[in-house]
């Protein structure tokens, strides 16, 4: 068995973002000669996590050869503004936090939401009635109470709700929070079960949708603003724990004819309505058929998706999310949920689960993603709790045996973004010209640059970035990531 490694979060402590006047000439020939570039980076086979490596130095650099490897990035061509990243706080992130000493607590939510000492997650998900990352099926209301005179959210004040409310206190109240259903109650449904799929029954689409509205608002009474809400998670899904199915069409008509109507007549029609929540590989015609409806299209703030789809055998199909932004310009993309599958012990210390997520990110955002929202931000020494034996990967697991935290590498790759890429940040043009660097960068709202290059070869590779007409030259190295942050 290997040895596991804790997590190492001084490596990233005290790093900050360069302050930067807001407004700046447009760019021209040569203007980033001189300007400093500060190297952050994640490697395997070396200490560096986040790290500080080096700092650089552009100049003067005229037409590249086809012979130099170059990232070349141009922030004068801008697109979609970043809204954030976070991770998912399920009952089983929340029960297993609760199973840790107090320092090891703090050490969690620093290490998440602190911008300095962690890596400033901003967003958060987290599930109405239970899901498989909870110990038991539950929902808010007696059986067949179709009136929900009895709906409480007394379950998820025990764990969920404190866990919720100590990330947004450690972001400083910036967290955005949305929420979603794995199934309604079993009475609700024609499998009368909350496992194995199943279609929500016409006659409780009303109640269904007043079920959403009474959560909401029972949190937010509670002290929890909703940013946000998905219509059902993974719609298309038969699973053995809690899910339900809609098609395009029956979760068009809910959302026109039931949610969408139930929130605007409730007071929360701001609250960023998000339909599909599933995978890459259905998102255009799921989107098409909600969208292509006005009546519908009116209350939809956005399409979220997940990334699941590989392990059934087709490819990460990020070219279905490009053709989303362009048929839907005024819609938004979102990465409602990932992780690696099939949790074992002995593959904490595997590079590989990092290198998915980098993968992932560089591509969804380079195709119009604004926000970046991973699965269980906690799990234990087992991938669970689970009550139906799913177990998976988060970015940190913790060790109830010993009060400890163990990373993944998962942890760093998306640090390596959200740490760097501010809430409101733009993302902008970054073109490599060998397909063994993987790239995206983005300009802070304070006119810094990020630019991430990841190298998943074995191979360390020499390259120019090249700004306007200046470059400074860094080394990839092998099975890396980088985030170069540049003065402007």
């Amino acid at each position: 068995m290997k040895v596991l490694i804790t997590c190492i979060f001084a490596a990233i402590a005290g790093i900050g973002f360069i302050k930067i006047p807001a407004t700046q000439p447009a760019p021209k020939a040569h203007s980033y000669n001189a300007k400093k570039v500060i190297v952050y980076t994640t490697a395997e086979g070396t200490r560096y996590r986040i790290s500080a490596t080096d700092t650089l130095t552009f100049s003067p650099m005229d037409q590249p050869v086809e012979t130099q490897v170059c990232v070349f990035v141009d922030p004068g061509k801008q697109f979609q503004k970043v809204i954030g990243f976070g991770g998912a706080i399920t009952d089983a992130a929340a029960e297993t936090f609760y199973k840790l000493p107090e320092a090891t607590r703090q050490e969690l939510l620093d290490a998440y939401y602190n911008p300095t000492k962690g890596i400033g997650y901003t967003m958060g998900r987290t599930n109405i009635n239970s899901c498989d990352f909870s110990s038991d099926s539950y929902t808010y209301v007696a059986n067949n109470d179709s009136s929900l005179s009895t709906f409480s959210i007394a379950h998820d004040k025990t764990y969920k709700m404190p866990l919720i409310k100590a990330a947004a206190k450690a972001t400083g109240n910036k967290l955005h929070l949305f929420v979603s259903p794995w199934s309604p109650p079993a009475w609700m449904k024609d499998n009368n079960s909350m496992v194995e799929g199943g279609h929500l029954k016409n006659n409780f689409r009303k109640a269904w949708a007043q079920y959403y509205v009474k959560f909401i608002k029972a949190y937010e009474a509670d002290g929890i603003p909703v940013w946000g809400l998905t219509v059902q998670n993974e719609p298309m899904a038969r699973q053995t724990w809690e899910s339900c199915i809609y098609s395009a069409e029956a979760e068009r008509d809910f959302v026109k004819g039931y949610l969408g109507p139930a929130l605007q007549r409730s007071g929360l029609g701001d609250k960023k309505l998000i339909i599909w929540d599933h995978n890459r590989d259905l998102l255009y015609q799921r989107a098409s058929t909600v969208l292509d409806d006005p009546e519908a299209a009116k209350y939809v703030w956005g399409i979220g998706y997940h990334w699941y789809e590989t392990w059934t055998g087709s490819g990460m199909e990020f070219l279905n999310e490009q053709r989303v932004h362009e048929a839907y310009p005024n819609k938004y993309l979102m990465f409602t949920e990932g992780c690696i599958e099939k949790f074992s012990y002995d593959r904490i210390n595997d590079w590989s689960l990092g290198e998915r997520y980098g993968h992932s990110l560089i591509n969804d955002f380079n195709n119009g993603t604004v926000a970046w929202t991973d699965w269980n931000i906690l799990l234990d020494e087992k991938g669970g709790p689970n009550h139906v034996g799913n177990f998976c990967f988060a970015p940190i697991h913790a060790d109830t045996r010993t009060g400890k935290l163990l990373c993944t590498n998962s942890y760093y790759y998306l640090g390596q973004f959200s740490k760097f890429v501010h809430p409101g940040a733009r993302r902008i043009i970054s073109s490599s010209n060998r397909d063994q660097l993987e790239t995206t960068a983005f300009e802070n709202q304070d006119g810094s640059l990020a630019v991430i290059v990841m190298n998943p070869t074995n191979k360390a590779i020499q390259y120019h970035l090249w700004i306007h007409g200046a470059a400074t030259q860094l080394v990839s190295l092998p099975h890396s990531i980088a985030t170069m942050v540049i003065d402007k």
